[in-house]
Protein backbone atom coordinates (compact mmCIF):
# COMPACT_ATOMS: atom_id res chain seq x y z
CA UNK A 1 0.00 0.00 0.00
CA UNK A 2 1.62 3.43 -1.02
CA UNK A 3 1.43 6.53 0.91
CA UNK A 4 -1.55 7.80 -1.40
CA UNK A 5 -3.24 5.20 -0.55
CA UNK A 6 -2.80 5.36 3.17
CA UNK A 7 -4.21 8.47 2.85
CA UNK A 8 -7.41 7.72 1.01
CA UNK A 9 -5.47 9.39 -2.09
CA UNK A 10 -4.87 6.36 -4.20
CA UNK A 11 -7.73 5.60 -6.38
CA UNK A 12 -8.51 8.81 -7.07
CA UNK A 13 -5.24 10.06 -7.48
CA UNK A 14 -4.45 7.32 -10.04
CA UNK A 15 -7.82 8.38 -12.12
CA UNK A 16 -7.56 11.74 -12.24
CA UNK A 17 -3.82 13.30 -11.81
CA UNK A 18 -5.13 16.33 -13.43
CA UNK A 19 -7.17 17.06 -10.56
CA UNK A 20 -5.01 16.79 -7.95
CA UNK A 21 -4.55 20.02 -5.57
CA UNK A 22 -1.81 21.89 -6.19
CA UNK A 23 -1.26 23.00 -2.91
CA UNK A 24 -1.40 19.50 -1.57
CA UNK A 25 1.59 18.60 -3.66
CA UNK A 26 4.14 19.93 -2.14
CA UNK A 27 3.52 18.25 1.38
CA UNK A 28 2.91 14.75 -0.30
CA UNK A 29 6.42 14.99 -2.00
CA UNK A 30 8.12 16.18 1.07
CA UNK A 31 6.67 12.83 2.85
CA UNK A 32 7.68 11.09 0.13
CA UNK A 33 10.77 12.50 0.37
CA UNK A 34 11.39 12.29 3.82
CA UNK A 35 11.48 8.17 3.33
CA UNK A 36 14.39 8.02 0.44
CA UNK A 37 18.19 9.00 0.04
CA UNK A 38 17.04 12.56 -0.49
CA UNK A 39 15.35 13.32 3.23
CA UNK A 40 13.32 16.65 1.85
CA UNK A 41 13.25 18.58 -1.54
CA UNK A 42 16.45 20.72 -1.18
CA UNK A 43 18.47 16.81 -1.09
CA UNK A 44 16.37 16.32 -4.58
CA UNK A 45 17.62 19.98 -6.04
CA UNK A 46 20.92 19.44 -4.71
CA UNK A 47 20.97 16.00 -6.44
CA UNK A 48 19.29 17.29 -9.47
CA UNK A 49 21.85 20.07 -9.70
CA UNK A 50 24.42 17.61 -9.51
CA UNK A 51 23.29 15.32 -12.06
CA UNK A 52 23.78 18.29 -14.79
CA UNK A 53 20.32 19.42 -14.36
CA UNK A 54 21.67 22.88 -12.91
CA UNK A 55 19.95 24.89 -15.55
CA UNK A 56 16.83 24.16 -15.21
CA UNK A 57 16.89 23.95 -11.31
CA UNK A 58 18.63 27.80 -11.41
CA UNK A 59 15.40 28.36 -13.44
CA UNK A 60 13.40 27.18 -10.95
CA UNK A 61 15.09 28.95 -7.96
CA UNK A 62 15.12 32.33 -9.40
CA UNK A 63 12.98 34.77 -11.04
CA UNK A 64 11.60 34.19 -14.51
CA UNK A 65 9.86 31.11 -16.32
CA UNK A 66 10.61 27.98 -15.08
CA UNK A 67 12.46 25.28 -17.30
CA UNK A 68 10.84 22.03 -18.24
CA UNK A 69 12.27 18.91 -16.72
CA UNK A 70 11.62 15.88 -19.31
CA UNK A 71 10.30 12.05 -17.27
CA UNK A 72 13.50 10.96 -19.27
CA UNK A 73 16.16 13.57 -17.43
CA UNK A 74 14.82 13.10 -14.12
CA UNK A 75 15.10 8.72 -14.42
CA UNK A 76 18.44 9.62 -15.45
CA UNK A 77 19.60 11.89 -13.04
CA UNK A 78 17.75 9.70 -10.23
CA UNK A 79 17.89 6.28 -11.23
CA UNK A 80 15.91 3.56 -11.68
CA UNK A 81 16.15 2.02 -8.15
CA UNK A 82 14.67 5.73 -6.76
CA UNK A 83 12.41 6.06 -9.49
CA UNK A 84 10.84 2.71 -8.59
CA UNK A 85 10.82 3.66 -4.84
CA UNK A 86 9.18 6.77 -5.49
CA UNK A 87 6.81 4.67 -7.04
CA UNK A 88 6.13 2.52 -4.25
CA UNK A 89 5.79 5.21 -1.54
CA UNK A 90 3.29 7.11 -4.12
CA UNK A 91 1.23 3.88 -5.27
CA UNK A 92 1.62 4.71 -8.64
CA UNK A 93 3.69 3.24 -11.83
CA UNK A 94 6.52 4.21 -12.27
CA UNK A 95 5.51 6.22 -16.01
CA UNK A 96 2.72 8.26 -14.00
CA UNK A 97 5.41 8.80 -10.84
CA UNK A 98 7.34 10.44 -13.72
CA UNK A 99 5.44 12.29 -15.09
CA UNK A 100 3.91 13.79 -11.70
CA UNK A 101 7.22 15.16 -10.96
CA UNK A 102 8.02 16.24 -14.24
CA UNK A 103 4.97 18.22 -14.62
CA UNK A 104 5.28 19.84 -10.71
CA UNK A 105 8.34 19.82 -9.43
CA UNK A 106 9.20 23.06 -11.03
CA UNK A 107 6.52 25.05 -9.40
CA UNK A 108 7.09 23.13 -6.18
CA UNK A 109 10.44 24.09 -6.79
CA UNK A 110 9.57 27.78 -7.55
CA UNK A 111 7.06 28.37 -4.92
CA UNK A 112 9.37 26.78 -2.49
CA UNK A 113 11.72 29.19 -2.67
CA UNK A 114 10.34 32.76 -2.75
CA UNK A 115 13.64 34.65 -2.29
CA UNK A 116 15.70 32.18 -5.29
CA UNK A 117 17.01 29.57 -1.97
CA UNK A 118 14.85 26.87 -0.78
CA UNK A 119 13.19 27.27 2.73
CA UNK A 120 14.81 24.72 5.11
CA UNK A 121 12.51 22.03 5.61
Amino acid sequence: MGLLDSLGLGGALKGALGQVEAAALPALINAVLAKTQYHDLNGLVAALQQGGLGPQVQSWLGPGANLPITEDQLKAVLGNAQVQEFARHLGLPVDETLKLLAQYLPEIVDKASPNGTLKPT
